[in-house]
């Protein structure tokens, strides 16, 4: 379980430019003028972060509600030993 979390978790990291950013062929101002010159839409280069914005908040939502289930358990657990 906590390999599962460790991997929902992992951000790859990019050192010294030996890894490439895979959203880096949008993000080069020569292939965009060169797209802008011969007439092609204009690429929405924003969509990609916003959508790498909305999975880091779902991740953090999801990591959120296994803490609130977790805390819930574990109070729900006190209140019946409680009892006995």
């Amino acid at each position: 379980m906590l390999c599962a979390l460790k991997n929902l978790l992992h951000r790859p990291a990019i050192r010294m430019g030996m890894a490439r950013d895979s959203r880096g062929g949008l993000r080069d101002p020569r292939f965009v003028s060169f797209l802008a010159q011969n007439n092609h839409k204009k690429l929405d280069t924003n969509f990609h972060d916003a959508v790498m914005r909305g999975r880091r908040m779902l991740r953090y939502g999801l990591v959120l509600l296994v803490a609130v289930g977790f805390a819930w358990v574990v109070i729900e657990s006190a209140k019946a030993l409680s009892v006995f």
